[in-house]
């Protein structure tokens, strides 16, 4: 056991000193350091909302089965899948007071709604406050294609770091080899919510139909070594 145990341990140390040789050896070597960005921006195919459905809104008059069903019919009509993109979040029951009797207990339910883009979501906002629903937030928005987005972006990062190197050789007359290390250093996405003629931005708003929703902003970062000739 101890002879495995040795040999394990000085299995480990050659391998990581043949990559500490490795790299000790390619930047013995002229080499170039550049990095460089690429932004791009998408629409989003995946705007999820908060709609929150509550007995107070009717002044009791309703129960909240009753709402909801109404809920599930409007959004039935404007050709919303209610089973795939209707899902309960939350079921409550809210106090005002704690001393209330049971009779007045008022109850609410908060669901997330998927949609696709603006004009559904325009197109919900209006059909629900026709059912006196106005309860309704943004809670995110997405694009189903971003990992396969950010695969593409490094390599045109990748394509721009190339170009950069050979632009600052370019005045000393030396000539850009090949790339001797590559890292990706990272991305970032974020999404941007505006009211028409309105300066502020807010993921909340009391009237849905008249909010934009702005593309997201996706950026990745790379940092390529270039060996100089």
């Amino acid at each position: 056991m101890k002879i495995l145990k040795s040999t394990f341990a000085l299995l480990i140390l050659f391998q990581v000193s043949s990559v500490c040789s490795q790299t000790q050896n390619f930047l013995e070597r002229p080499y170039l350091e550049t990095a460089a960005t690429y932004t791009t921006e998408v629409t989003p195919d995946r705007i999820f909302l908060n709609i929150t459905i509550s007995e107070k809104d009717t002044k009791g008059k309703k129960s909240i089965e009753v709402i909801e069903n109404q809920m599930v019919t409007a959004l039935n009509s404007i050709g919303i899948d209610t089973k795939k993109q209707l899902s309960v979040a939350d079921l409550s029951s809210g106090f005002k007071k704690h001393l209330l009797k049971r009779k007045d207990i008022l109850k609410s339910k908060k669901f997330v709604l998927v949609v696709y883009d603006a004009k559904t979501m325009a197109q919900v906002a209006i059909m629900l406050e026709r059912k006196n629903i106005s309860n309704i937030s943004i809670l995110k928005t997405e694009y189903s294609k971003l990992e396969t987005l950010k695969i593409e972006l490094r390599g045109k990062a990748i394509i721009k770091a190339k170009k950069q190197a050979a632009s600052m050789l370019k005045p000393l007359n030396q000539n850009l080899g090949k790339a001797i290390y590559i890292s990706d250093t990272g991305s970032a996405q974020n999404a941007l919510l505006r009211r028409r003629n309105v300066g502020s931005n807010s993921y909340s708003f009391s009237n849905m139909q008249d909010v934009d929703i702005a593309h997201i902003r996706v950026q990745v970062a790379v940092v390529v070594y270039f060996e100089i000739l």
